[in-house]
């Protein structure tokens, strides 16, 4: 029997709701190098929060989009997070389309911090896929 934290589960029409927002933010507002990468959390209570990726000139000033959303559904009272995903832009140089892309590292250990129980759209060999925070990061760091 396979460890059920590795097993991806379906993606529902709320999920797709989900990406579509990140996708627009997105296209709104991407600028090459500044705006590259767009995250959307749904809150348990089903409401979805959007982030976009703060590019800097000076790389260790960057704020990614997950920060960004997750902040914004704290100034709404809410902290939860069911369900999050983060779309990447293809760079000016490159073909392709806007594609989900799994949190960094950095996001992933605050998704573990403000909700353990988060579940994460992933890119997966099949499509996108929906897997437990817990699953992509096994060990924690702890305080």
């Amino acid at each position: 029997m396979q460890d059920m934290e590795w097993i991806s589960l379906g993606l529902s029409p709320q999920d797709n709701d989900l990406i579509e927002a990140a996708r627009d933010v997105l296209l709104r507002n991407y600028r090459p190098f500044w705006h590259t990468v767009s995250a959307a959390i749904r809150t348990r209570n089903g409401t979805i929060f959007t982030g976009i990726h703060l590019g800097a000139t000076v790389g260790r000033l960057q704020v990614c989009a997950e920060p960004i959303a997750l902040g914004q559904a704290i100034m709404e009272g809410d902290s939860s997070v069911e369900v999050a995903v983060a779309l990447r832009h293809p760079k000016p140089d490159e073909t392709g389309e806007i594609a989900i892309v799994s949190p960094c590292g950095a996001c992933r250990e605050l998704l573990m911090d403000y909700d353990p129980d988060a579940l994460v759209i992933v890119p997966g060999k099949d499509g996108p896929m929906k897997l437990p925070v817990r699953a992509l990061l096994p060990l924690p760091y702890q305080r």
